[in-house]
């Protein structure tokens, strides 16, 4: 990147200036600054926290370390999963830790409360972990990007699934908050579209521990399908109790809307075994995905989950993208990812839209039966790939702003 030094204050125009070698040598050395934002110790900790830290810097690593001549460096936070703390963090990593690029951020309040800096700003963000599909909806900004999943995604893969397996009345255990309204809104949309409807609701808290309550109510309402949605620790919680109380063995069944290898190996294959999944990786699923999985597997003890993989992938393209626009200006570098196929050990037959949403294909899985599992952490059987255009919502039908109003 060329820079230039402007001299002022001189009562006198055209003298040029030559900067010395030692400002030179100290812009080189300026680093490129990721953020990794996550939740490192609560109920999100398991698929992202530390490993999604890790999956950023195997990123970095493999592209060498630097990128336009200077050292990228990373940073981390937990931001407790409250809005309030990942906003105050965000903000004091743009405007005085010199942030170039947040990444990873589970909970889609806190990822509200991110964007809105990214933009004020003009910083990049970048959510992995971030769900609803408001974000890159009704919310949408120019300098955020995001890149696994959405809940319409997840909505439409295994919702439809059930849909086709004759489960057409649903009960939903709902997360009471944005990820979990937009994910029942969502799985609604689509049970309905399918000819199915909602009997019921019990929300509960974030980090809940008792479930017993919305559980009952979701057993006596006669739904054929019970409908988790929530996340993380939440999930594992309520499919430990759904056991207990009787619901994975009888004429209701059970869907865990999101749930991931950690959340598997957490609650235990006698639990979660036959339980649909959408899922937008697994470690296993061919040679590319193993291959990451191994070096990722060396750092961390275990494979990555989708978050962590989406982590890894959208650092890499990131950087990808600041090196072929040669800048780190968020419009430039988001116009040079549009213009890309992301095609990686994460993502298959990605594009990033213009409402900054990147499409790929997503899949259908089943949690294996205990006798079918050889390796602890090899639990999914993909029963099928979606393809990006058919996982998630047409651009035709986009609440982003930035969408409608070139219409």
């Amino acid at each position: 990147m060329k820079r230039r030094t402007f001299l002022a204050g001189l009562g006198a125009a055209g003298f040029g200036v030559v900067a010395s070698p030692a400002i030179v040598r100290a812009a080189a050395d300026t680093p490129l600054k990721f953020g990794v934002l996550t939740d490192m110790n609560g109920l999100f900790a398991d698929n992202g926290g530390k490993g999604s830290v890790a999956a950023a810097q195997l990123a970095i690593d493999e592209w060498g370390g630097s990128v336009l001549g200077r050292p990228i460096e990373l940073v981390s936070a937990d931001h407790q999963n409250k809005p309030d703390i990942g906003g105050n963090i965000a903000r004091e990593w743009y405007d005085q830790n010199g942030v170039d690029v947040i990444l990873d951020v589970p909970v889609s309040s806190v990822c509200i409360a991110v964007q809105n800096f990214a933009k004020d700003r003009n910083k990049m963000f970048i959510t992995s972990a971030g769900g609803s599909a408001d974000l890159s909806g009704k919310l949408c900004s120019p300098n955020f990007i995001q890149w696994t999943y959405t809940t319409y995604a997840l909505a439409n893969v295994a919702g439809r699934a059930m849909l086709q397996r004759g489960g057409d009345s649903w009960f939903f255990v709902v997360a009471d908050y944005a990820f979990g309204q937009a994910l029942e809104r969502d799985v609604t949309d689509v049970a309905v579209k399918g000819g199915g409807k909602a009997l019921g609701r019990a929300p509960h808290p974030i980090n809940t521990a008792d479930f017993s309550s919305q559980l009952l109510t979701a057993k006596a309402s006669g739904a054929k399908v019970i409908a988790i949605a929530n996340a993380g620790s939440d999930t594992q919680n309520a499919i430990k109790q759904a056991e207990e109380f009787g619901l994975m063995d009888g004429k209701q069944k059970l869907i865990a809307l999101l749930i991931d290898v950690n959340d598997i190996r957490s609650v235990g294959l006698k639990s979660a075994q036959g339980l649909l999944v959408t899922s937008g990786f697994y470690w296993n699923m061919d040679e590319r995905a193993r291959e990451f999985s191994r070096r990722y597997g060396k750092k961390m003890g275990k494979p990555p989950s989708m978050m962590q993989a989406g982590v890894y992938s959208s650092t890499l393209n990131y950087i990808k993208s600041v090196q072929a626009a040669n800048t780190k200006d968020p419009a430039a570098v988001v116009n040079d990812l549009q213009g890309r196929v992301i095609d990686d050990a994460f993502a298959r037959n990605g594009k990033l839209r213009s409402d900054n949403l990147m499409v790929h294909d997503m899949y259908l899985a089943e949690v294996k039966k205990p006798a079918e599992v050889t390796d602890s952490y090899d639990v999914f059987k993909i029963l099928a790939t979606v393809k990006g255009e058919d996982a998630f919502p047409p651009l035709s039908a986009s609440a982003c702003p930035m969408v409608t109003a070139s219409k």
